[in-house]
């Protein structure tokens, strides 16, 4: 299991789980280069720059707590819609390029019961691009009232790793957190036949809170 979410204080953001591993050295580094630059003109130019990247691993990671929208299929991340594809089989691909910017912490888009969990290993073109279906990605079943939901985790060229947090067989709520991509990089969700799109191409999303589906 992924190292459990850093506390923040009351009213701050806590930081993600899975992101020890970055997070964790990086402001050991910068804290003893502050501490050192005290006494040494040659640490206070290392300090600047280590603090400054742990300052940025700091918000890359930040997990904020989200009120959960009411709506059938919420957006499992946060970032823009960058396409959506009608597929072969009657479902619709709403693909979500989620940037270094964005929250990396991906939410359940319906309540119900993860069924599988499969990682599949690939390359790390840009998620932006055509070929990045042939990724390093996961691919998430989950078992609802609309029935079987589809679900891909896509690594990017910066983010080559994919932190599942939950087994196969979880009950899983609404907008609860489900997984970690590390840098960003793009979530894909499959809707159901029938189901119609609210959302537009080139449409900011926010992970638990915007509406997928339309009425």
């Amino acid at each position: 299991m992924p190292d459990s979410p850093i506390s923040a204080p009351r009213g701050g953001v806590r930081i993600a789980r899975g992101a020890s591993p970055w997070l964790l050295p990086t402001v050991a580094t910068a804290a003893l280069s502050l501490a050192r630059a005290r006494k040494s003109g040659r640490w206070a130019a290392v300090a600047v720059p280590t603090t400054a990247l742990a300052a940025g691993m700091l918000w890359f990671f930040r997990d904020p707590e989200r009120e959960i929208t009411d709506g059938r299929i919420i957006s499992p991340a946060d970032g823009v819609v960058q396409s959506i594809m009608p597929w072969k089989d009657g479902r619709t691909r709403v693909a979500i390029f989620m940037s270094p910017l964005n929250v990396h912490v991906n939410r359940a888009p319906l309540a119900g019961t993860v069924t599988s969990v499969e990682h599949i290993p690939g390359g790390f073109v840009p998620a932006f691009n055509k070929e990045s279906e042939n990724n390093e990605r996961v691919v998430w079943h989950f078992d609802t009232e609309l029935g079987d939901i589809e679900m891909v985790q896509i690594a990017g060229a910066v983010a080559r790793r994919i932190v599942p947090y939950l087994p196969q067989g979880t009950k899983v709520e609404q907008g609860e957190r489900i997984g970690l991509i590390r840098f960003g990089s793009r979530v894909d969700i499959y809707l159901p036949e029938g189901i119609d799109v609210a959302v537009e191409v080139g449409q900011a999303t926010t992970a638990g809170v915007t509406r997928i589906d339309r009425s």
